[in-house]
């Protein structure tokens, strides 16, 4: 449920007297490239097992993060009086079975090289069979765009497969483009983010969703899919069914899908064009899939890591700007060849980076002359990489009142190849946040430009969706374009090599040619931002077009 955004008036009148919000120099001047990388080596080291949650990766991680919050000296953020949030989880480590039969023969898929499936259900040995494979297009209900790729089908207890991301929807002034009327064009909407795609399934009761993936409308490759699908998988802990998910949720080859949409008689490419428009209708394959996932479960008692720096004014100390950056990676896969260094998710830039430069963001503010006048929480949240599970939690579960929460404030990788001319702001056009973005851009002789990779869907992809989702205007922002002194094509090249060769594996690991002077000076910019909530004369508020705005 969004949370109420007080009107502008009003606070306008109880803080017409603040003070100018730019930030003192020796502020800014905390925030060093030395400091960032230090936490990055430490954090990224063999010794912190690659930050798995509930495991002894994070043990280190959380005390490490607590002796650092310590040593800044910033109050434990839990009011409780400790520096951390129980996130109580689930951990399931699957051995999944999926097979379907179609014109009388059985057709088994090899686990993880064809799909990856699993199962949050409380049971640790899950069967679905003789499910109905249905393809669903997209498997999108969104009726501000007219659209509804089930027509009222029931599709309880079926299987749904469905394709990758939004409806690709060409312009039809110009079919080389995408309509820009229609899922926001290039842009990914959240509606094509895989957990919208499991959770209109359970909504819909289906008993299983497969998502067919595709390299580059995914923007990274199925091995990326592998990694994330072969370990221990996490979920709220919860009694009951799992809201987000039908009981097996999964991906599958886009060969294989392919092979399975031919057994059927059909052409996966036509029936991908059907999908595109508004009049598609769900079609059945005339199969059946049966899944067996048996779970090897565990509860895990994981923890996001709070503190926070207690404003200085006595009545805007109980309003609150949130920082965040999720500590966790994918630790240790012993089934890979070579040494244990070889064997560790490192997760370096994704995100020893953003925790990093969460601890120099409390540097900086705790070296203010005085502390801002509202409060500033820090959160470095478990269980990103699991299903935004930290975020999700806090945003459930608030350890500060989500209405008197100004602003999120999100850090997930960090540029580490140099100055750029420019700032992207992931998620422009949301809120006013964007104004703020853009004046201190100015200030540091930068520009404030949109996403140039929009349709990676980054907003839905990290930490800061979660707050959105319960109505806390939001800001997320990357560095990966205009490289200053670069040529035109150089920061394509190095993000399209880092996602190709290091996103999600092990060699996500501390690079001596990195650069992070234009890390900092983002960081800065991020400071800069949070600083100006904290003291300025206004709330941030939802723009009309955003889907997160408070709706009546």
């Amino acid at each position: 449920m969004a949370v109420f955004r007080p009107s502008l008036l009003p606070i306008l009148a109880l803080a017409a007297s603040q003070a100018s919000a730019q930030a003192p120099a020796a502020a800014l001047g905390a925030i060093s490239e030395q400091g960032l990388l230090g936490h990055i080596r430490t954090l990224a080291s063999d010794e912190f097992e690659g930050r798995s949650p509930g495991s002894a990766g994070e043990e280190k991680t959380v005390a490490y993060l607590e002796q650092q919050f310590r040593k800044l000296g910033l109050k434990p953020g839990n009011p409780d009086g400790t520096y951390v949030q129980q996130v109580p989880m689930r951990g399931l480590t699957p051995t999944p079975a999926f097979s379907y039969q179609i014109g009388g023969k059985t057709v088994p898929l090899r686990f993880p090289d064809d799909y990856v499936a699993h199962s949050t259900a409380p049971r640790t040995s899950v069967q679905v069979a003789d499910s109905e494979i249905v393809f669903v297009g997209y498997g999108v209900v969104a009726p501000e765009y007219g659209w509804d790729d089930y027509k009222g089908m029931d599709v309880r207890g079926k299987t749904l497969l469905m394709l990758i991301n939004d409806p690709a929807i060409p312009d039809p002034r110009d079919p080389a483009q995408l309509d820009k009327s229609m899922f926001k064009g290039a842009a990914m909407t959240y509606y094509g983010r895989w957990t919208y795609k499991y959770e209109i399934a359970a909504r819909l009761g289906a008993a299983a969703a497969i998502i067919v993936h595709e390299t580059k409308p995914a923007a990274y490759p199925y091995e990326v899919v592998k990694t994330g699908g072969t370990g221990e998988n996490f979920s709220l802990l919860r009694d009951g069914p799992d809201p987000d998910a039908p009981t097996i949720p999964g991906w599958i080859h886009l060969d294989r899908a392919k092979d399975m949409i031919a057994a059927a008689g059909h052409d996966f490419d036509m029936l991908k064009q059907a999908a595109l428009k508004k009049d598609f209708r769900p079609v059945s394959l005339k199969a059946t899939a049966a899944f067996q996932v048996e779970n090897v479960a565990r509860t895990v008692r994981s923890r996001n890591v709070v503190a926070m720096i207690e404003g200085s004014d006595p009545k805007l100390k109980h309003e609150y700007v949130v920082y965040t950056a999720h500590w966790d990676h994918f630790g240790i896969d012993e089934k890979l060849p070579g040494p244990r260094g070889k064997q560790i998710y490192h997760g370096a830039l994704d995100n020893a980076s953003g925790t990093g430069a969460l601890l120099e963001l409390a540097k900086a503010y705790k070296a203010l002359p005085k502390a801002p006048k509202r409060s500033i929480v820090f959160i470095a949240t478990t269980a990103e990489e699991r299903g935004l599970l930290g975020a999700k939690y806090y945003a459930r579960n608030p350890l500060y009142p989500l209405e008197r929460t100004l602003a999120n404030i999100n850090i997930d990788g960090v540029n580490a190849w140099g100055r750029t001319a420019q700032i992207e702001n992931v998620t422009s056009g949301h809120s006013t946040l964007d104004e703020l973005l853009e004046k201190y851009a100015k200030k540091q002789g930068r520009r404030m430009e949109p996403d140039s990779r929009p349709e990676l869907g980054s907003f839905y992809r990290a930490d800061q969706l979660e707050f959105a989702r319960v109505g806390v205007p939001v800001l997320y922002t990357k560095a990966r374009s205009n490289y200053i002194g670069k040529p035109a094509g150089y920061a394509r090249e190095v993000v399209d090599h880092y996602v190709a060769h290091d996103y999600h594996k092990v060699s996500d690991d501390v690079r001596g040619d990195w650069d992070f002077s234009g890390g900092v000076q983002d960081i800065q910019l991020l400071f800069q931002v949070g600083y100006d909530v904290a003291q300025g004369k206004t709330w941030p508020q939802w723009k009309p077009a955003s889907e997160f705005k408070r709706r009546p």
